[in-house]
Parts: C-alpha cells; structure tokens; sequence
C-alpha cells in the first residue's frame, strides 16, 4: 500500500515555455501532462531550435514575459512594457524585444532540440559570456505534443525549496507544476525514482531527478538574479543522472500512469 508523505500545496503551469506562467488551485493531468502546460514555445527561424532560457545570453529575456490561459482556452503574452496579445499575434513583437526572428508554435515536432549553456559556466563567467551550448532532443520521456524538457510532470517539495533558501515564493524559479509539502526533509524526492505516485485523482511514475541549468540562477520578473539557487545544489545535491552524469539536482520527472484532477490540499501517496 502507498504511504502518505504529505499534501499539494501548489500548483503550477507555464502557457509558453520559458515565459512566467500561472498559478492555479486545480489542474488536469492527461497523458501529455498538465493541461496547458508548456502548449506553445517559440522556433528560433535561423536554427529551428526551441528557444529556451537554457541559454541565457540570447533568450533570458523571456523569463521577463508572462503567459496566461483565460476562460476560453486562448493564451495570451504579456511583454516587459506591459503590453498584451495573443499568442497567436505575439512572434512579430517577440521577435523585435529578443533581436532574433521567432515564430510561434503549438506542438512539438518529432526530434526538436534546444540549447543549453552548462550552469557552470554561467555561474563563472557570467550570462553573457560566449560559449558552445549543448543540444538537447525535448521530451525523450513524454508523448509527443507539450514542449515539456523531459518527461510530462515535474514535481518538486517545499522542504527542497527551504534547503535551497528560496522556499515558496521562489518556486517559480524551479518552474514546477507540482510543489508537495512533505515534511521537513529536503530532497526526499530523490529516493522515488521509479515510484508512483498518487495526488488527487492522477496517477505519476518518477522518472528521474531533475538536473538544473542556469535558469533558476537568472531573474524571473521582477526578481533579482540568484546564483545560490544553483550553487547550492552543486554544493549539497549531485545526482546521477543517465545522460547528465552527477548533475546538481532538485525535485524529479514523472510520466503520467492514470489521468485525473489534482487540487491543492490532495494528500500525496508514494508506494
């Protein structure tokens, strides 16, 4: 039998990737993952490589632009001045604030890859410095569709966040969709790798720990940069990772097992 190990106690979706996304008290999970989450990002057009904040130098600057999802599904961006649009309208000006030419799309093609920059190296040289990314294939463990780095869910606990020295309010640094209060142990998410877990009426299976890059160092909105949001983690949580060798991590991957409704305050079972 699943053990309890705690509750929800946020949750989180992100419209486009790489922009700030949304806070919600109930989501859906369904095979791709949450609903909405991830749906749109932007194609670089002299690349055709998917424009992440992974690699600070050029694209950070989308971690300044907010996505939301209204009433009737549309998705909407907000730039830095302020100014709203669909998604659907939004590669023109986006092109214009990060100085490369993007266009907007719905669903991931077969084998997309990014690019990104080793935290590392960000964290001693600075998010400007020049430096050969690394290209990573998106959603090797997800079914096609969400523009999702890994697998469909990502998952994180309150006690990691307050190890980190970020706790709640810097979650989004982490960009989870799931935080899960479990107590006072930092990292437990470590051990469920190959587990399942349920929350609410969905069904998860850990995948992996999440490696982290450079984005939870970077400013997100309003904030400032943070380099402990990483070093930490160097410090104190190196995991291995297949791929990543021991990569400093924090909160794990998960493929979707039942589909179901999750609301903050579902008690959460590993077993």
């Amino acid at each position: 039998m699943s053990d309890i190990v705690g509750r929800v106690s946020a949750l989180q979706r992100y419209p486009v990737k790489s922009m700030l996304g949304e806070v919600r008290d109930r989501v859906r999970i369904g095979a791709m993952g949450v609903d909405g989450d991830r749906r749109y990002a932007l194609i670089d057009e002299e690349t055709g490589r998917v424009a992440t904040a992974k690699h600070p130098r050029r694209w950070s600057t989308l971690l300044q632009c907010a996505s939301t999802t209204g009433e009737d599904g549309s998705v909407t961006v907000t730039l830095p001045d302020r100014r709203s649009m669909p998604v659907t309208e939004a590669a023109e000006p986006l092109s214009e604030l990060l100085g490369r030419t993007v266009h907007v799309a719905d669903e991931r093609a077969a084998g997309v890859v990014l690019e990104r920059s080793d935290p590392l190296e960000v964290l001693a040289h600075g998010i400007d410095a020049e430096f050969d990314p690394v290209l990573l294939e998106l959603g090797q463990g997800a079914p096609g569709g969400a523009f999702v780095d890994h697998s469909p869910v990502h998952l994180i606990t309150a006690a990691t966040l307050d190890a980190i020295g970020v706790g709640m309010d810097g979650a989004l640094r982490y960009r989870p969709n799931v935080v899960i209060d479990v107590g006072s142990e930092p990292f437990v998410e470590n051990g469920w790798v190959g587990a399942e877990i349920e929350l609410g009426e969905a069904t998860l299976r850990v995948t992996l720990a999440t490696p982290r890059c450079a984005v939870p160092t970077l400013r997100h909105g309003a904030t400032e940069r943070l380099p402990d949001a990483v070093r930490y983690l160097l410090d104190h949580n190196r995991v291995e990772v297949p791929g990543f060798g021991k990569a400093p991590c924090a909160g794990v991957y998960a493929e979707v097992v039942v589909v179901g409704t999750v609301s903050t305050g579902d008690k959460v079972r590993v077993g």
